[in-house]
């Protein structure tokens, strides 16, 4: 792993930063996150982290996109599964839904939230990731509705509906309004939702 975490010059890599800052805001939260900190957690100096981030703020969203990119690439692979649609569906609720009031992605999702408003680069990355989210789920249930599974649907909207509902759940979640902030509530609540905004079919289905 050290090898792999620098460059030849001796540098350590953007990817090994992105990881620790990850690492750094799950196991102390956002606000001790800094520069320096993060530097003396690498081995190196806060002037190396700005070389490549220019602000705190660029390294969050560096490393809110290379989070997202991770769960992507496990949004594909689920949509790839010969699994029926409405297990995809509850796994996708499961991928979305933060692991616990630590999520280190859902705390940087939080935090860049407040500051979109006057900053054009994150307002374009949330929009661009966002959509990323509503596109696999809008072929998820447009798939399912196609098999049968799910009952006649408008997959645009309803995939709408259920992102905005599991922000908010996951933003209870992380802020730790959940009962002995427990994440556990939360999928259950995004379980009934799913079962009353798409209904199975309960004609004849096909196979997955």
């Amino acid at each position: 792993m050290a090898g792999a975490a620098r460059r030849r010059d001796g540098n350590i890599t953007q990817e090994r930063m992105l990881e620790e800052a990850m690492a750094a805001i799950a196991e102390d939260g956002l606000a001790s996150l800094t520069m320096s900190a993060l530097a003396e957690r690498l081995g190196t100096s806060g002037g190396h982290i700005l070389y490549y981030f220019g602000s705190k703020d660029l390294l969050l969203l560096a490393a809110l996109r290379w989070s997202e990119a991770a769960l992507a690439e496990e949004r594909r692979a689920l949509l790839a599964r010969r699994i029926t649609a409405e297990r995809k569906l509850d796994l996708f609720l499961q991928l979305y839904l933060p692991r616990g009031p630590r999520d280190p992605r859902w705390t940087l999702w939080i935090e860049l939230w407040a500051r979109t408003p006057g900053n054009a680069a994150l307002r374009e990355a949330q929009t661009e990731l966002d959509t990323a989210w509503q596109e696999d789920l809008e072929t998820l249930l447009t798939a399912g509705a196609a098999r049968r599974r799910f009952a006649p649907l408008d997959a645009g909207a309803r995939a709408s509906e259920l992102l905005a509902l599991l922000d908010g759940l996951s933003t209870r979640v992380v802020l730790g309004q959940e009962p002995g902030r427990d994440p556990r509530p939360a999928l259950e609540a995004a379980r009934s939702a799913v079962r009353a905004l798409v209904p199975l079919n309960t004609g004849e289905t096909e196979r997955e």
